[in-house]
């Protein structure tokens, strides 16, 4: 989209807006789009609105998604919040320095005896700590994969493409050296870390950083983020080659250090934002917490239920299970436990880079491995 006229750079933004957020839409649809807004004047932004429904080809499921996102580009607007009367609000920050609110029910008092929602910022400092020695390079053959939705040239062991063979046929009257072929290759699912940095987690915080960092550098798609009283985004600070100042940026980023925990709403403010959420589809999604929530479950049991319906395989790292005679019995773990593939030893580095670099083999469900233990 080089060269374009400074009028049509926000309509191009738009459109790769739509494809960041999981909107198919095709190059010859952006031309299409632009090309409409030039026919229509515009004398209206609904006039923009009606182009881009008309070429961009929104299906009638995902239409308040695309209006939403519609809003927050043209009018500066916040994504729409998850519906509740309650007044309790949940700062999400992007990496980019976005910051909105998200209001949610205020929870009830009773369970997670070691959690509270109560907000404490604060800032943190890293140690230099040990570098993770061959996780980072066995990490893009240990990742699941999935087909592309785009096909590629290939020379050998592809389906013929008959469109570009045909040309190829017209221009040589007839004839055709060899046939040409495309193959849809394999690329990397997203690997999705959602770090929990509240109180109950304050000793495992910086070993999970370390490892999103490494996680970051050498997977092919990755995104990072934290979760406490706060929800907040740094895959980008983490994309810093040196490890230091990229935990540095980080602890710079995150202003709700080692306070109170809302894993619910916390991930259900995730899911409110449409690039957010867009994310969790189809991705390896990894929470590493103690899964200690206070107060009602009912939104985290909402939360996981919904990331179940978006993600390839969800997964729970709770250093908890580090015990032999763990259990999940607690009223959190027991009501989302339906909903998880895999309730895994989250305690150490050694357990966590083990079980991702294994997230490629099939898993069977987390409740049914439980219940054999139990």
């Amino acid at each position: 989209m080089t060269g374009l006229p400074r009028a049509a750079a926000p309509l191009a933004g738009f459109a790769r807006l739509l494809r960041e957020a999981g909107f198919s839409v095709a190059p010859e649809q952006i031309v299409a789009f632009l090309e409409g807004v030039a026919l229509l004047g515009p004398r209206a932004m609904e006039d923009i609105r009606q182009a881009a429904l008309a070429t961009l080809a929104v299906t009638p499921d995902r239409r308040p998604e695309f209006d939403v996102l519609f809003r927050a580009w043209f009018w500066d607007e916040a994504a729409a919040t998850t519906a509740g009367d309650g007044e309790e609000e949940t700062v999400v920050k992007d990496d980019r320095g976005g910051i909105t609110n998200r209001a949610f029910p205020e929870e009830e008092a009773g369970g997670g005896e070691r959690a509270s929602n109560a907000e404490q910022l604060s800032s943190r400092r890293f140690g230099s700590g040990k570098e993770m020695l061959g996780f980072g390079q066995a990490l893009p053959y240990g990742l699941p994969k999935r087909r592309s939705m785009r096909s590629v040239r290939v020379s050998s062991r592809g389906r013929p493409d008959l469109r570009r063979s045909l040309r190829l046929i017209v221009g040589a009257d007839g004839d055709i050296p060899r046939p040409l072929l495309r193959r849809r290759p394999e690329i990397q699912r997203r690997l999705l870390l959602l770090i929990d940095i509240s109180g109950s987690m304050k000793t495992h915080t910086a070993a999970h950083l370390e490892l999103a960092h490494t996680v970051v550098r050498h997977a092919d798609r990755a995104e990072v983020f934290t979760l406490g009283t706060r929800l907040t985004r740094i895959t980008a600070p983490l994309r810093l080659t040196n490890r230091d100042l990229a935990l540095e940026r980080v602890a710079e980023t995150v202003e709700d250090w080692d306070g109170g925990t809302r894993i619910g709403p916390t991930l259900l403010a995730f899911l409110s934002v449409p690039r957010f959420a867009a994310l969790a589809r189809g991705a390896a999604i990894v929470v590493l917490s103690d899964g200690l929530e206070r107060g009602d479950h009912a939104e985290m049991e909402l939360a996981f239920r919904r990331l179940k319906a978006r993600a390839f395989r969800l997964s729970l790292l709770t250093p908890l299970a580090a015990e032999p005679r763990y259990q999940p019995r607690t009223k959190a773990i027991s009501a989302i436990l339906p909903y998880l593939d895999d309730l895994a030893d989250g305690s150490a580095l050694a357990p966590i880079a083990d079980f991702i670099l294994s997230l490629a083999v099939p898993a069977r469900p987390a409740r049914d491995v439980w219940r054999e233990v139990s």
